[in-house]
């Protein structure tokens, strides 16, 4: 299946999702509220608890008919059969993970705050490419921040879909999409709030207006 890729991205925390069921919950009020891709990462050594909760999450998107993206491991993605991954810099090869996942996979990559390096990306056969941080970020404090401009110009360049990441909140959202991105990706600021499903219906929102 091909997905299009835009509006809201709700990434995965461990920190804010300590068990499986509140994972699932908290995914789902995301899906209801709209969000068209979902990413499971989780940094942990625990195969065992990472394989349970992709292969969950898993079932859960499909039956949303929405994408699953494993964060960094192309294995884990194959496994659970997800829509597909994604890799940072340092974390493989697009080609191999396109050889291991199929033509159909979706394949996202980091580029921080480098267009050359989304060039590359693109050229390597990446579906989609991810530029931040633009704002503060909790889960990366310490990362380059990178400026709207970026995004202007990426547009002008490639003809990928370009996702933004680093503290993007429904209330600073409509820069990043009024600057061109298609998708924001979003951690605290949709599963750190109370009402998870009005939340991500007020990022889906702002890119109906």
């Amino acid at each position: 299946m091909r997905y299009t890729l835009s509006g809201l991205y709700g990434i995965t925390d461990p920190t804010l999702m300590p068990t499986l069921d509140q994972m699932l919950i908290q995914v789902e009020r995301s899906l209801m509220g709209g969000a068209t891709l979902i990413q499971y990462r989780d940094k942990s050594s625990d195969s065992e608890k990472r394989l349970s909760e992709a292969s969950a999450l898993n079932h859960l998107c499909q039956r949303y008919a929405v994408p699953l993206i494993i964060n960094d491991d192309v294995a884990l993605a194959e496994t659970v059969a997800a829509a597909g991954v994604h890799l940072g810099q340092s974390d493989g090869n697009i080609k191999d993970a396109r050889t291991r996942l199929g033509p159909n996979a979706i394949i996202g990559v980091t580029c921080h705050d480098s267009l050359a390096l989304a060039e590359k990306a693109a050229l390597d056969g990446a579906d989609y490419v991810a530029f931040g941080a633009f704002f503060p970020s909790k889960t990366k404090p310490h990362a380059k921040a990178a400026p709207l401009e970026l995004i202007h110009s990426a547009k002008e360049k490639l003809t990928l879909p370009i996702v933004a990441i680093g503290g993007i909140s429904v209330d600073n959202a409509n820069k990043i999409i009024a600057a061109g991105a298609d998708m924001v990706a979003v951690i605290h600021a949709l599963y750190a709030q109370n009402d998870i499903e009005a939340t991500a219906q007020h990022f889906h929102q702002q890119f109906n207006n």
